[in-house]
């Protein structure tokens, strides 16, 4: 088995003023407007939210065409429809044909959120809308010296998430102790990347370590691939905390117009027309699908 190696290191600009207003600032991750690079990742957006108590975090909004991903890194958020997010909580929402979530979203102090957008195969695309909630403490473990790794989707080792996907993805929670070493299997086929929260990594046997707030982006994909690869990360000396995003490429090209996602101009006029005709569910009128709590 070869080694998948870092291949272009992103440093994140600094926290920017976020579109809730004061008490809210992000820092753009993975940029939207480079899809064919980053397949099957749309944007990831870093979060940093500390509002006053009970002023809401934006308000109800639509997305369709995607799926998101949200991440809670620090603190907690309560909906009065999706339940209450604490840290290393996930929800995973497919928007599919459509679907306005986000109707009274409060964060209960300070906040962290990382949210991806990613996108969908063309067959499931417009999928009934549905939503999942992984709680940290029913995500499964893979423990190794020095070694935690929360696994919220696929597989690392014999730990396997069972998280449903469209378009198959690995997501881990990555903690290092000082020296400590990962080694995780990824398919050729999958695009990803690392985004290090806290100290800094070496991959495989690069020089250049990637620290905190940066990307490192693997080797470029093999599409059609059946070979796997080894991907390697070791923490440095102060120890480290990195995400890591992995997916299966889809290759199909997409269009994106502020919430929706679609393979036309004229997918994001229907779904925008089926939003201000008022025919688009929200998400309090879902069943919500088999949790993992």
């Amino acid at each position: 088995m070869h080694n998948r190696e870092i291949e272009r290191v992103v440093t994140t600009a600094p926290p920017s003023p976020g579109f809730i207003g004061e008490g809210h600032t992000a820092v753009t991750v993975v940029e939207p407007r480079d899809f064919a690079r980053t397949d099957p990742f749309i944007v990831l957006m870093d979060d940093r939210i500390d509002l006053a108590p009970g002023q809401p975090a934006g308000a109800a909004h639509p997305h369709g065409g995607f799926e998101t991903v949200t991440f809670v890194v620090e603190g907690e958020l309560r909906d009065r429809d999706e339940g209450t997010l604490k840290a290393g909580d996930v929800l995973w929402m497919t928007a599919g044909s459509g679907v306005i979530h986000n109707e009274d979203v409060e964060p209960l102090g300070r906040s962290r959120i990382l949210q991806l957008w990613l996108t969908l195969p063309r067959s499931s695309r417009w999928s009934a809308p549905r939503f999942e909630f992984i709680s940290r403490d029913a995500a499964p473990v893979r423990r190794e010296t020095g070694v935690e790794a929360r696994v919220y989707s696929g597989s690392s080792g014999a730990t396997r998430a069972r998280t449903h996907n469209y378009v198959p993805v690995t997501f881990l929670d990555i903690r290092l102790e000082s020296g400590a070493r990962f080694g995780q299997d990824l398919p050729d086929s999958y695009n990803g990347f690392i985004y290090v929260l806290d100290g800094d990594v070496a991959i495989g046997g690069q020089n250049t370590p990637v620290a905190a707030s940066q990307v490192g982006w693997l080797t470029e994909a093999v599409a059609d691939s059946n070979e796997s690869g080894s991907l390697s990360i070791t923490a440095g000396r102060t120890g480290a905390r990195a995400i890591l995003y992995a997916g299966e490429r889809q290759g199909i090209p997409i269009v994106q117009h502020g919430p929706f996602v679609g393979e036309s101009r004229n997918d994001i006029v229907r779904l925008s027309q089926l939003y201000m005709s008022g025919k688009m569910p929200r998400i309090s009128e879902l069943t919500p699908s088999a949790s993992v709590r």
